[in-house]
């Protein structure tokens, strides 16, 4: 089978490609039973974030069937998809997942959460019966090397991550959050990091909304704030000043009525709103109002792209790590490819051996001397066990084919003075006894 890695990302599609083609959490493990059954996969996980969408797949065929089936399945233009995506093969499969988990690849050099968010799709794709013994190998090798990169370097050390961007594009807006009341849609990892970043930037209010009350009442507990639910929103949006929205919501939360009717309650004092969420939750026409500073994951890019600049040493240093990371895997896949020939030698040197014995057995049972007897079987078994690699060696030999000599001195530990001279290294160990 061929591992390979199938996607698209921030890098390579817009945001409104992405959110097409981005799978609902709740949907996620009927759409990986479908692409084993649909595509031919063998095994499948599939990563979707508001910055990529990756399908992994241990498959026999080609990857263009991963690629028809994303095509019917998200009812997407072929077209579309054939400029924008990209597909690893083997070790660049690896290679990719790597970089990927280690946050190499990442809108935010080194962010954390993409770590999580790959184990979330392993969990997810073993629960729905669609991981195989090949990807949960990989899987294994890629968290092990991400979790060298987040120890051994400083990639992970600034606060750098999408909450952090948004809370400082949010400080380019309004300079002082101390006098400025934000809310928070949803109540997810990201919201969470947002909260933080905002408490220690001294915000006066936080209002979290969700469509659970008790899941945002435990956030805005965490941070002295109110919850409130989604069904509420327009009634409290005049009360605030800053909107960040992270949801995994197939349809916009937020409308242009709604934040008309908050404006005017609120003399059209200015509001930032930032929305994170892939597919989005503010409808794209609320940044058409005066007043309104709309922005969405994409417009994050001049924020991060300053805050990269401390992670590049530690980048490089992570390359290095993955690098070592691809070639232990290979190895250790190499290793697997030799496991059915050495079973088969065993398997045929236990049935010499067994062959023998019973000769010996027989032997001694009709009142053969035991030392005879002994030496006996130790030359046969000897003999047999020697037999067929001599007559290979004999025969390399006589056609000129020298590698496989070397290949024998190598793999019976042997140096060419004790394959040429075997006499002599019998003498000296002769000498030492």
């Amino acid at each position: 089978m061929t591992l390979l890695a199938f996607g698209i990302n921030h890098t390579t599609a817009p945001l409104a490609l992405r959110e097409r083609v981005a799978f609902a959490p709740e949907l996620l493990q009927k759409a990986m039973q479908e692409a084993c059954a649909q595509a031919g996969l063998n095994e499948v996980a599939i990563l979707s974030t508001c910055n990529r969408t990756e399908i992994y797949a241990a498959s026999e065929g080609e990857a263009g069937a991963i690629q028809q089936w994303l095509v019917d399945h998200t009812a997407i233009e072929a077209a579309d998809l054939a400029n924008s995506y990209y597909c690893y093969q083997g070790q660049d499969a690896v290679r990719h997942m790597m970089k990927v988990a280690g946050g190499l690849d990442s809108l935010v050099l080194g962010e954390p959460q993409i770590l999580g968010q790959m184990k979330s799709a392993f969990a997810q794709a073993k629960e729905a019966g669609t991981l195989g013994a090949e990807l949960h190998v990989v899987f294994q090798q890629v968290f092990n090397i991400a979790k060298r990169v987040r120890t051994e370097t400083a990639i992970g050390e600034n606060p750098v991550s999408v909450a952090y961007a948004a809370v400082s594009l949010a400080q380019q807006i309004f300079s002082d959050l101390k006098q400025d009341t934000a809310l928070l849609i949803g109540a997810g990892e990201t919201i969470e990091l947002v909260a933080r970043h905002l408490a220690e930037q001294g915000i006066k209010k936080m209002i979290v909304a969700n469509r659970t009350l008790d899941r945002a009442q435990r956030l805005a507990r965490e941070f002295n704030g109110e919850a409130i639910l989604l069904a509420d929103i327009p009634e409290q949006l005049h009360r605030v000043d800053i909107v960040i929205s992270s949801t995994a919501s197939q349809l916009p939360l937020l409308g242009k009525g709604a934040v008309e009717s908050a404006l005017k309650k609120r003399k059209h004092k200015p509001m930032f709103m930032l929305d994170i969420a892939v597919p989005r939750d503010i409808e794209e026409q609320v940044g058409e109002l005066d007043d309104v500073y709309l922005y969405t994951v994409d417009d994050l890019h001049a924020v991060i792209d300053e805050n990269k600049k401390s992670r590049v040493a530690a980048a490089d240093q992570a390359e290095e790590i993955i690098n070592q990371g691809v070639e232990l895997f290979l190895r250790q896949q190499r290793a697997l490819d030799a496991v059915e020939t050495v079973k088969a030698y065993r398997q045929k040197a236990e049935q010499l051996r067994d062959q023998e014995l019973q000769k010996a057995l027989r032997s001694l049972q009709t009142g053969g001397n035991p030392e005879q007897v002994l030496q006996q079987f130790a030359r046969n078994l000897t003999n047999k066990l020697i037999h067929s690699p001599t007559t290979v060696l004999k025969e390399a030999s006589a056609s000129s084919r020298h590698h496989v000599i070397q290949v024998a001195q190598e793999l019976f530990a042997l140096s060419p003075q004790e394959s040429v001279n075997p006499a002599a290294n019998n003498s000296s160990d002769a000498s030492e006894s």
